[in-house]
């Protein structure tokens, strides 16, 4: 990927440039130190003076009302910063709407809001004042010792980041607020970005280098030194680019830090860069009196064994590296985007959208976008979503919309690839408004998924701010899996679409930079600690958590650098972008995706010979949580000997031996971890004395009672055991609900046994069931999973309960 630079034969300007700005994809207004504004039009080439300003006015940046923010149909308007103190509210007609006194000496720096609701302005005077949009003065934020050379605003618009000499600080707009400052670089800071969709802050100074930064102050990216003080800089509308401006230099990098290219134009100083909207284009003004504009080219995407690469702004090459097979694209329009996933090719150009198969290059879907822009394509394997204008939207390979979800809060220009994610059935959203909320949409529907109850709900909410997400692409929609990384960096999975039950999350690890699931199987791939970890089978912490640590893969990441990141889990290979650019494949057993693809199919003594074949413990400890999770009892048997588990060997061959099928299913669900589950199966079958007891067997007191009480049964068989179960640790009934429940009812374990094998009686004359389960006594874990029980016995007496007698004992 580079940039491809044009500049006119003659120069526009009679003086410097200080600034630009776009107003659409074609147009772009230019000012400087000739004290005009200037005209471009990219689609006829032409220039033509807008207006001119006063002799007195010299201008030092222009930023344009972002559109979004615009009430009305009109001209555009443009905030215009000048030397002698003022700023300017400027319409694209060329009219000076407003003129308003800030600072004493220059307005070196000044910017809207991203809702437009307001303007930030920074002087020579150090001063940083916040103005309303008409030009009302609200506050005067900060004051510096130093020259305010740069400001801007964060993605919320609810605090400012400045620059003071060789310090950034970030001061929230909340009174009494603490501000956050931090010394950034060696010299005077002259530019600073803050991008609205990745969060990252960019600075450039005097010393010759660009850095990079979180908003915590954290240095994620030192640039090398260049040739002259950094001038310029400015963020990709996508957030996934960015572009550095110096003296006679213009640089391409990517959201990570590292170039991708380095252009030495003729230009003198670039002191302002500026992009259009779609991302493809930058304008920069120029110390020669002309501005130079550049457009992306090279720009590649890799998908198995095919290669796509944007050659000019009109023409895609494709390459299948297995025969060497080229294809070119000719488009009538600007490319502005391009996926390649799945076998399909999307290509969005100005004003339609192309779908191409790698079967056929020659015959492309297409049609026409609804709004015209464009900011990110994702992928799965039967649909594409397009990020467009206000709205998002879901088509099929040929062209078809699906559907377009919405929600209240919904605002799309700050989405990005790490907080939207789709799969064949689901769309997940990180919430605006709240970032610990997960907003979850069928994508046949359009309807979100929720638990609540209420319209555009969150079907899931953190514990913290959800910092990345993504969705599994395999499976059925009810076993859909969203893993996600927090703001503490801990990686959670979250089963968000399970049927008649609320969103589960388990935490997988800590210090997880990036993750990537696979195209084929439900397979996740991670970056844990500069280690490359690989789980093979990730739902198996549902299951049984003991086999999480076998089914995965592990490899440590002194080849990686720092900062790597997982750009791809295609097949057996996992793709790491190291910190430098350059990627490094990494080769996984290719086994577990055959595996799952055989229990995906139901071929299970396939599985099982596979197994045998390979001998890897991994590929056992895989197969068990697979057959646990699908209920098949014989396969899970020999996964589990097969990896030393006796004990759940020992309760599979238990739980064979039911002969019924409903109670059978529910200990299936215990034994997976299922608790709810379980407890469903057996009331929906009239089992409501096993769900008492199976309650009481894993300490359920609460729920156990609460059934009893619900049902007004066997109240007295849940107060006999929660005694028991407090005498044998000589502790007191301190929970209220027993204690009230428990005044004046008489405990008589004789009558109790009675009606616990009437209970049995009836449910083996009803269903054929045999005689009522086993309960042991020596197995104190709480866990859903435990060995054959032995029968349950009262004690002869109260009086003679103690540590002797135990056989009555419930786990």
């Amino acid at each position: 990927m580079r940039f491809k630079t044009s500049l006119p034969k003659e120069a526009k300007h009679r003086d410097f440039v200080t600034c630009v700005a776009w107003t659409s994809i074609d147009e772009v207004f230019s000012s400087g130190d000739d004290h005009q504004i200037l005209h471009w039009n990219l689609v006829t080439n032409e220039t033509k003076k807008l207006a001119d300003l006063p002799n007195d006015l010299y201008p030092t940046e222009l930023d344009v009302l972002p559109r979004a923010a615009s009430k009305k149909q009109g001209p555009d308007l443009f905030l215009l910063t000048s030397s002698e103190g003022k700023f300017y509210l400027v319409s694209s007609n060329g009219r000076i709407e407003k003129g308003v006194e800030a600072h004493k000496g220059a307005v070196l720096s000044g910017k809207w809001s991203l809702d437009g609701a307001g303007i930030v302005t920074g002087g020579e005077d150090g001063l940083v004042k916040i103005w309303s949009r008409s030009g009302m003065l609200r506050s005067t934020l900060a004051q510096s010792p130093n020259p305010v050379y740069c400001v801007c605003w964060s993605p919320e618009s609810d605090a400012v980041l400045y620059a003071s000499g060789q310090h950034i600080v970030l001061k929230p707009l909340a009174p009494n607020s603490k501000a956050m400052e931090w010394k950034a670089h060696d010299e005077l800071i002259l530019k600073l970005a803050w991008s609205a969709l990745n969060g990252l802050i960019l600075s450039g100074a005097e010393d010759c280098r660009y850095r990079l930064w979180d908003v915590y102050g954290r240095l994620l990216y030192n640039s090398p030194s260049h040739d002259y003080p950094i001038t310029s800089l400015a963020w990709s509308p996508d957030g996934e680019l960015f572009a550095v401006g110096s003296f006679n230099t213009l640089r391409l990098c990517d959201k990570s830090g590292w170039s991708y290219s380095l252009e030495k134009p003729p230009t003198g100083s670039i002191f302002s860069l500026a992009w259009s909207s779609d991302g493809t284009q930058v304008a920069g003004a120029c110390g020669h009196g002309n501005v130079i504009f550049a457009h992306i080219i090279e720009r590649r995407l890799e998908w198995k064994n095919y290669e796509a690469s944007v050659t000019s702004r009109k023409s895609i090459a494709l390459r299948n590296v297995t025969n060497e097979a080229w294809e070119k694209l000719d488009l009538p329009d600007r490319i502005v985007k391009l996926g390649l996933s799945y076998g399909h090719l999307v290509v969005v150009s100005t004003s339609h959208v192309y779908v191409y198969s790698t079967r056929n290059w020659n015959t492309p879907i297409i049609f026409d976008l609804k709004e015209g822009s464009v900011r990110l394509i994702q992928q799965a394997s039967k649909q594409f979503l397009l990020v467009e204008g206000s709205g998002i939207y879901i088509y099929g390979y040929d062209g078809k919309l699906v559907s377009s979800p919405k929600w209240p809060s919904m605002k799309v220009d700050l989405l990005n690839s790490q907080i939207i994610s789709l799969s064949n059935d689901t769309v997940a959203v990180r919430d605006r408004t709240d970032q610990r909320a997960v907003l979850v949409f069928d994508t046949a529907s359009g309807k979100s998924v929720t638990d609540t109850g209420k319209a555009g709900g969150p079907a899931y909410v953190h514990t913290s701010e959800v910092y990345e997400m993504s969705l599994d692409q395999t499976g059925p929609a009810t076993e859909r899996k969203l893993a996600l990384i927090d703001r503490n960096r801990e990686l959670y999975l979250v089963a968000i679409r399970r049927h008649g039950g609320s969103s589960v999350a388990m935490k997988l690890g800590v210090m997880v930079g990036s993750l990537y699931w696979n195209d084929g199987a439900s397979m996740l791939a991670a970056l844990q600690n500069s280690r490359l970890v690989v789980w093979f089978y990730p739902n198996v912490i549902f299951v049984d958590k003991e086999l999480l640590t076998l089914a995965t893969q592990e490899r440590e990441g002194g080849e990686f650098g720092k900062s790597p990141i997982v750009v791809n889990y295609l097949g057996d290979q996992v793709t790491v972008r190291r910190s430098d650019g350059s990627l490094v494949s990494v080769p996984t057993s290719p086994y577990p995706a055959v595996l799952h693809d055989y229990t995906m199919q139901h071929k299970w003594g396939d599985a099982v010979r596979l197994c045998r074949f390979i001998k890897e413990p991994l590929l056992w400890a895989c197969l068990a949580g697979m057959a646990t999770y699908a209920k098949e009892l014989n396969t899970a048997e020999i996964a589990y000997a097969a990896i030393d588990r006796a004990d759940k060997v020992l309760y599979v061959q238990y739980i064979k031996n039911i002969p019924v099928k409903e109670v059978r299913s529910a200990e299936m669900a215990l034994l997976a971890g299922k608790t709810q589950e379980a407890e469903n199966v057996l009331l929906q079958n009239g089992l409501l004395f096993r769900a008492i007891m199976m309650h009481i067997q894993l300490y359920n007191w609460d729920r156990a009672l609460e059934l009893a009480v619900k049902h007004k049964t066997h109240l007295d068989t849940v107060l006999a055991f929660r005694k028991r179960y407090l005498m044998r640790f000589d502790r007191e009934e301190t929970n209220k609900r027993f204690i009230q429940f428990g005044q004046g009812v008489q405990l008589d374990w004789q009558k109790i046994l009675q009606r616990v094998e009437t209970e049995y009686q009836r449910e083996s004359g009803r269903i054929g069931a045999a005689l009522p389960p086993k309960t042991s006594s020596r197995n104190t874990s709480k866990k859903a999973v435990n060995p054959p029980r032995k029968e349950v016995r009262p004690p002869p007496n109260d009086e003679e309960l103690g540590d002797d007698e135990e056989d009555g004992e419930v786990d």
